[in-house]
């Protein structure tokens, strides 16, 4: 375990990293093993508790280059081979191992805190200085990019930390935004998530563990079940804020009201207790103006958090860490980075196309695709690619034309399911 006393944090590295989570350990792990100093600051004490349980098999590369892949084996926590999707009566039933796009066929579900943990004491291990409750207060950036970085450690005293680059994976702290006014208002509609761990003695008798299930309760609201392997299942409830307010005044009125709301959740959960008092989480999207600047870049939710239907958020801060860090390693090597189309054309080709699936879910175009009376396999094996994070394929044209496909092949479905014949399909189709 981490020293849980905060060490001396070095005066100077060459990279700064803000944020322990998994975005803060995949870049420290990245630049550290190139030889290059780092060091990571992080605002929180760890562990410390944060939604975003399911993980997507896009991630699994990413560990297994940062070498943190063998470090979170040895935790054994649940596998997860897929996503299943229930409405009503009906079952859409995604299987990584047949998706269109090769790559990995299964990862984790995990309770957070623990596999964030793991992470970062990886990191510690191999002799990165990691200083918890430890906050930014300001960060000067010279004429050559380099910066000087002044932080509040646990004792109230104040430090300075030069450093030649910062990587920020801060997440919802989004440290840099804030200091430099970079923050906006994402273009998804607010919404508000309840939720618990929950015991789950009845969990065999439901479902297989190995998968999320996401229930769809009414329009636009929705439910996740992660299993852990500890017995232990987190369920949360996300729709629109008012939707909570018929519940019950307080979050644990509004979550047990929403468990015998639907025969899914009364039937497995209703008269067992939560390990924890329920929470609840609102207004979480947010964006930037820019994901790099002269002598920083952002990675993982500073860039942008979507919404959590997806499970996308490990997956974007991994995957954006892993990217960012590679180039912050050239850059200090004196290689030239164009950061605009290395970096923020990719990671926004991946935001953009999770955006896609983020609107036509609660628009309910998704669930047309989803629930098809006669679902197309090759349609789903690309949507399953999509859902295991491989949103970077342009090969598959439901990531290179996310948007007109989702559309396009939905409105396929509702001629046929209309009966208005194949003909009709086919016009809609060419």
């Amino acid at each position: 375990m981490i020293n849980r006393a905060v060490p001396a944090s070095p005066s100077a590295v060459d990279v700064l990293v803000i944020g322990a989570g998994p975005a803060g350990s995949v870049a420290a792990a990245m630049v550290h093993k190139t030889g290059l100093s780092v060091a990571v600051v992080e605002r929180e004490q760890f562990p410390r508790f944060v939604i975003g349980e399911s993980l997507l098999p896009r991630c699994m590369e990413v560990l297994q280059d940062a070498g943190l892949l063998d470090c979170i084996k040895a935790k054994g926590f649940q596998e997860k081979f897929g996503a299943k999707f229930i409405k009503g009566d009906a079952v859409s039933d995604f299987n990584f191992s047949e998706q269109f796009t090769d790559g990995w066929k299964w990862t984790w579900q995990v309770p957070r805190a623990e596999f964030d943990l793991a992470l970062i004491e990886e990191v510690a291990r191999r002799g990165v200085p990691v200083a918890f409750r430890t906050t930014v207060q300001a960060i000067d950036f010279h004429a050559d990019e380099s910066s000087t970085t002044t932080i509040e450690r646990p004792d109230g005293s104040i430090a300075t930390i030069n450093a030649k680059f910062i990587i920020d994976a801060s997440g919802y702290g989004r440290v840099i935004p804030r200091l430099r006014g970079l923050d906006r208002p994402s273009t998804l509609e607010p919404r508000k998530a309840v939720f618990a761990h929950m015991q789950d003695p009845k969990r065999l008798a439901f479902d297989e563990p190995n998968r999320i299930v996401i229930l769809c309760m009414a329009p636009g609201v929705w439910v996740w079940v992660i299993p852990f392997s500890n017995g232990i299942t987190s369920v949360g409830i996300v729709g629109a804020i008012e939707y909570f307010d018929q519940f019950g005044e307080s979050v644990t009125e509004q979550f047990r009201g929403l468990l015998g709301a639907h025969p899914y959740l009364a039937g497995r959960f209703a008269d067992q207790p939560h390990v924890w008092e329920p929470k609840s989480l609102q207004a979480w999207s947010a964006t930037t103006d820019t994901f790099f600047g002269p002598g920083f870049v952002l990675t993982g939710n500073v860039t942008e958090f979507l919404d959590p239907i997806f499970s996308s958020g490990v997956m974007f801060a991994t995957v954006s860490s892993h990217l960012a860090s590679g180039l912050v390693i050239d850059k200090l090597a004196g290689k030239a980075v164009d950061w605009q189309q290395q970096y923020t054309k990719v990671v926004q080709q991946g935001v953009d196309t999770f955006r896609t699936y983020v609107n036509r879910w609660y628009d309910g175009t998704l669930e047309t695709l989803f629930f098809a009376k006669e679902p197309n396999l090759d349609i789903q094996r690309k949507i399953c690619s999509v859902l295991a994070g491989y949103v970077w394929d342009t090969s598959n044209p439901f990531v290179a034309n996310h948007d007109a496909e989702v559309a396009r092949v939905a409105r396929i479905v509702k001629i046929l399911e209309r009966g208005a014949g194949r003909d009709a399909a086919n016009s809609v189709a060419g």
